[in-house]
This record gives structure tokens, C-alpha cells and sequence, in this order.
């Protein structure tokens, strides 16, 4: 709102027998509109545009569009600040479509193996390569908000299977990994409920050589587990692992053939109708991305 400056008497009509009262006037219009014209600079204290500026002081440029384009990038804040960690969506939703890629056989160390496989899926049709992209999705959002740098083993950026597993762990080694997650879901017999962390085992054999990761792994795994359970509110395996939530094994390409710290996490059990209607909600995925994230933060932290 804009002052209106003082008010004042308008000039009288004038008339000659008061000739000295408009004379008076004449010189009193020039200062009362000086008084105005410094009324309106300085401004009214108090009324309701008290601290305004008013019309005649000087407004900021706007922003430039390329004021943005000349801010320096901002460094990444976290707790996870310059860590790399990769996520592994087990499988991938195409992999049904291309039998004979994923069937071909490749170099685990122990032995060679299927290239992948299609993975489970709950008995109405919830498949695991959808279950684990969107857990993997959600991971990613929470590790980088903490200031991670999140490598993904696929996420639409290739042909619709694979990669292979030996592959996947290229993948993370490559990246120098700080950290690695393959996260999947169980496909056993109903009333067999729970999640398990997968460990590598001592693998000294051909392309695997797993010694130096075995201790760090065992760590992300048990920090893992530890806070699965806590965030989820899901017990640990009750057919995998002695109630420990923890299991080890030396079968897996991608954990075999890892340079990096990594484990395996079977978020439950896909034919178990109990653990079915965990994994196909929504929000319960979102519970287990926390858990995952708070145990990859717990390993990265120490």
C-alpha cells in the first residue's frame, strides 16, 4: 500500500479584503508539500505498512535464471558421505522371457552355474524381481538422502534379464564398493516364515578368493539382521540358520566372486501366506529399505 502523504487544508478562494490570509497560505502550500515529499521517503512509524519500503526505495534485481547455473554444487552431507554402496535387485522382471540367457552357465569359482534365474513369487503372482526392485528403489532414496553414493546392478538401463551373477559382483567391485547388498525373497514351503542374511563362506578357488571380505561381511550381515528385525518387527528364519537370522554359504556367484564386503538378505518367505501379505505391502517394504539402510549405516559408521 502506497502513503498518501499529510493532510492538509485546500487553498482558500481568494478574496481582496483577505489578501494577508492567502498570502500566508501561498507560502505555507510549498512546505507543506516538502513535508510530504519527505513523509512519503521516510515513511509513517507505526500503522499498518510501518517498515515498508516505500515507492521511491530502491528494490533488489531479481534473481537471475542463471543465478542458479553459477551457485557452487552443493557437497553432499551425511553420515554416509563418500561412501559407495551397491544395491543388488535380485533377478530382474524379464528374466521369465529369456530362458535360454539365463540358463547359459558362468564361472562362480567353486564350480560354474546358471547365469540367473527367475526367482519366486507368491502364489498369486507378486514375482520377486518386482518385490526386490521396489525394496532396492526405496533403499537407494534413503542411502543417498544420508549422502551415499548408491551403484545399482539394473534398473531398467539394459536388456530386459540378467546381468549374470558373476556380473552383478563385477559390478560392485568395479565400483569399489564400501559396501554391498543383494537383496531377494524366499520361495519355501508354507508355515516355513522369517528372514535370513546370507555370509559368503572362506572360498579360496579358481576367480574367487573371498578371505579378505569373509570378516567385514559377517559384520554387515549381523548389523544387518540386527536391525532388520527392529525395524520390520519380523523374527528371524525359522528354517534357515537356527533362529539366528544368519547363514553362510559358499554356492553364490555373487558373493563368491565379490572383492567388496557384501551379503545376501531373504526378506521372507514368498510362499508363505503370512509373509506374503508383508512383502506385497507397500508400506512393509518401505519398513524393510529402513532396516537395510539402517544397517548398512551402522556398518559404514564404524
Amino acid at each position: 500500500m502506497s502513503y498518501t502523504g499529510p493532510e492538509f487544508d485546500p487553498p482558500q478562494q481568494r478574496r481582496f479584503r483577505r489578501a494577508p490570509l492567502a498570502v500566508g497560505l501561498a507560502a505555507l502550500v510549498p512546505g507543506a508539500l516538502l513535508g510530504w515529499v519527505v513523509y512519503e521517503g521516510v515513511g509513517r512509524p507505526g500503522g499498518d505498512d510501518a517498515g515498508q519500503a516505500s515507492a521511491a526505495t530502491p528494490k533488489s534485481a531479481p534473481a537471475s535464471p542463471d543465478d542458479d547455473a553459477k551457485a557452487p554444487v552443493p557437497t553432499p552431507s551425511g553420515s554416509l558421505a563418500g561412501k559407495v554402496i551397491l544395491i543388488d535387485p535380485g533377478h530382474n522382471p524379464g528374466n521369465f522371457q529369456h530362458a535360454s540367457e539365463i540358463n547359459q552357465k558362468v564361472n562362480i569359482g567353486t564350480n560354474w552355474k546358471e547365469c540367473d534365474t527367475t526367482g519366486t513369487s507368491t502364489n498369486a503372482g507378486y514375482s520377486e524381481a518386482r518385490f526386490t526392485l521396489d525394496v532396492a528403489h526405496r533403499l537407494r532414496a534413503l542411502l543417498e538422502k544420508q549422502g551415499a553414493t548408491v551403484k545399482m546392478t539394473h534398473d531398467g538401463d539394459r536388456p530386459a534379464w540378467g546381468p549374470c551373477v558373476d556380473k552383478r559382483a563385477a559390478i560392485g567391485n568395479d565400483a569399489h564398493a564400501d559396501a554391498a547388498i543383494s537383496i531377494h525373497a524366499d520361495g519355501a514351503p508354507e508355515g516355513d516364515r522369517g528372514f535370513h542374511v546370507i555370509l559368503p563362506a572362506t572360498v579360496h578357488s579358481g576367480a574367487a578368493d573371498t578371505r579378505p571380505i569373509v570378516g567385514p561381511s559377517r559384520t554387515l550381515g549381523e548389523r544387518v539382521e540386527k536391525d532388520f528385525a527392529k525395524v520390520t518387527g519380523s523374527a528371524p528364519s525359522n528354517y534357515v540358520g537356527n533362529g539366528t537370522g544368519l547363514d553362510v554359504r559358499k554356492d553364490l556367484g555373487g558373493l563368491n566372486l565379490s572383492t567388496v564386503p557384501k551379503v545376501f538378505i531373504e526378506c521372507g518367505n514368498m510362499r508363505d501366506s503370512k509373509d506374503a501379505a508383508l512383502l506385497t505391502s507397500g508400506a512393509w517394504r518401505q519398513k524393510a529399505a529402513q532396516g537395510i539402510s539402517d544397517g548398512l549405516a551402522d556398518f559404514l559408521s564404524n
